[in-house]
């Protein structure tokens, strides 16, 4: 069983990466999925932060008011109910299968407060660099509900498009600059799934549910399958194992550019950190 062929030369694993236990905020406990050292090697992604309990106490001091500059913020969630609540007047609910896409820019101060005193709480967030030349652009914020999600739908497969492009379906948000792609991709017992890819785009796997195949490599569940960058590849190509699978599929065009980061902020250069520190502590962030 396989969704249409569209790859003729699919990636190989580079190899596979685990995540790293620690938490963040008040005390919320998460995998650090992509951390800094991948940085330079997965750009234009600057980190990849995986949630997921039953416990309450892992996570209801959630993530009180933290301020931003240089980046994008995805926040993707599985189960559970997040508020947002920013500087710039922003509010919003995430809630199971929606997205929240914040554009930092210059600088913002949000928090992000768990909604529920019991039951699952799962989810992912990820970085995503913004060029030198829109690191200072105003910041910008989007909510998309579970039934505004894009859907592609193929024979044992549904995948929902965060961002970028798959096969016809396009995501809500594009960004031109990094070209980045984002995919939650659900797969059933067996089923072969296959995505296009610039062969310079860099790219990984990270599976959540299941455990899939790429290429040749055997990719179990909460483990990063890092695509190798080789010349004339077409994509990549996934096969679900015996109890099927869910795995997020990210790539993006590298941005070459240098990398300064200080907890939450990334710029280019130290003294561009430097000045967002003066400007946080100086109330000039948005």
């Amino acid at each position: 069983m396989t969704a249409t062929v569209v790859v003729q030369s699919p990636r190989p694993v580079e190899r596979l990466v685990r995540g790293q236990a620690t938490s963040d905020g008040a005390g919320v406990r998460l995998t650090r999925v992509l951390t800094q050292d991948l940085q330079r090697r997965l750009d234009p992604f600057l980190m990849l932060d995986a949630f997921g309990t039953d416990q309450p106490g892992d996570y209801i001091g959630g993530f009180p008011d933290h301020p931003h500059r240089g980046f994008e913020t995805i926040t993707y969630m599985i189960a559970g109910r997040m508020r947002h609540r920013d500087s710039v007047g922003n509010v919003g609910l995430l809630v199971p299968g929606s997205v929240q896409w914040m554009t930092a820019g210059r600088g913002v101060i949000h928090s992000e407060m768990p909604e529920q005193q019991e039951g699952r709480m799962e989810g992912f967030q990820l970085w995503l660099n913004l060029p030198a030349a829109e690191k200072m652009q105003p910041p910008w914020y989007r909510d998309i509900g579970p039934q505004e999600l894009p859907q592609w739908q193929g024979e044992g497969a549904v995948v929902r498009v965060i961002a970028g492009l798959c096969r016809d379906v396009p995501a809500l948000v594009q960004r031109p600059a990094t070209a980045p792609l984002y995919l939650d991709i659900e797969l059933q017992p067996g089923v072969e799934f296959e995505q296009a890819l610039p062969s310079t785009h860099h790219a990984f796997v990270y599976v959540y549910r299941g455990d899939v195949t790429v290429a040749d490599t055997h990719v179990p569940a909460q483990r990063m399958a890092l695509l190798a960058q080789v010349e004339g590849s077409d994509g990549v190509r996934l096969r679900a194992g015996a109890e099927g699978a869910r795995a997020l599929l990210l790539a993006g065009r590298p941005l070459k550019e240098p990398i300064a980061q200080y907890g939450p902020f990334v710029m280019n250069t130290q003294a561009e950190i430097v000045q967002a520190v003066q400007d946080f502590q100086a109330g000039r962030l948005a």
